[in-house]
């Protein structure tokens, strides 16, 4: 996450109280971000700047400049993340959502926002570099477990626990390209054959489940069916005494209720900001076709 200035004018802020309100708020949510992202508590620190973006919603004027400078740094924030927690699909779409922002700004202020479409630019090519990385990883992985399968069908046991993990390497390279369906898939595959292979419900079983249920936290979906898959492995994580599994469970079980609540808010928000975009964006094309008409019809006279 940068730690550069955020490019807001807090002087040209309208001086309404709910507005000022909403700022600070959001300004505070990400000071705590930045410093939970530098002790790597990458989770927690998306928590804080989906927070933060949540209190904006309170904002008047969607199509204020410094809104929309406070806007286009949160979701740099966002993005910024989620390549961190190597969800490198999730972190492509809230940098195409940042560049529409982005775009009226650098019209109106190239040497004010510049710096911010440049690190864009920067964190877009990583993105590509890495899922190239991890897409030539993950064909020589699944070259690996179909050689795993094949010695499992053959009758060599110890050959199992290779596959599980095999299997579960997989899985987590294929959300990290964005193929969460089959992400799924191989996790259920993974789940089903270690627990054949212990007879009972070990502490790898219930770390898998909880990274298969926060893959499935992608859809809306399939939120439903992650809080299910949560809620069962929760006393399997009690009985084992792992707090620390039992806390991550609690944490995505109440993340899910969070989401379903906000989610038809959060689309309005998103969808509020994006007309707002497109009718300034159509307000400046307007203003200048006059001044284009006239440089064509100087044109034609030369």
């Amino acid at each position: 996450m940068t730690l550069k200035e955020i490019p807001v004018k807090i002087k040209n802020l309208p001086d309404i109280a709910t507005d000022r309100e909403a700022v600070d708020a959001a300004l505070d949510l990400r000071r705590e971000a930045l410093a939970l992202y530098g002790e790597e508590k990458y989770e927690e620190a998306l928590g804080k700047v989906v927070e933060a973006l949540r209190r904006l919603r309170d904002f008047s004027d969607f199509s204020h400049k410094e809104f929309r400078a406070l806007l286009a740094s949160l979701l740099f924030d966002l993005a910024e993340t989620h390549f961190a927690l190597k969800d490198y699909k999730q972190s492509e779409k809230e940098l195409e959502m940042l560049f529409k922002v982005l775009e009226q700004l650098l019209k109106e202020d190239s040497e004010r926002f510049g710096e911010w479409h440049v690190l864009a630019m920067e964190l877009s090519t990583r993105i590509l570099r890495s899922r190239k990385k991890t897409l030539d990883l993950l064909a020589k992985q699944q070259i690996n477990t179909g050689v795993l399968y094949e010695k499992v069908n053959a009758g060599v046991a110890a050959a199992t626990d290779k596959l599980v993990e095999s299997l579960r390497k997989g899985a987590e390279m294929m959300a990290q390209t964005g193929d969460y369906r089959s992400a799924v898939r191989f996790y259920m595959e993974a789940i089903k054959l270690a627990k054949k292979r212990t007879g009972r419900v070990t502490r790898r079983e219930v770390k898998m489940t909880i990274e298969m249920a926060r893959v499935m936290m992608h859809s809306r979906s399939e939120m439903p069916r992650a809080k299910r898959l949560l809620t069962a492995v929760l006393p399997h994580a009690v009985s084992l005494e792992n707090l620390d599994l039992e806390q991550e469970i609690l944490g995505l079980t109440a993340r899910i209720d969070e989401e379903m609540d906000h989610e038809p808010m959060w689309r309005s928000f998103v969808d509020r900001i994006q007309r707002a975009a497109k009718s300034r964006l159509g307000r400046g094309r307007k203003e200048n076709a006059p001044e284009n008409e006239e440089n064509k019809a100087d044109d034609s006279q030369k």
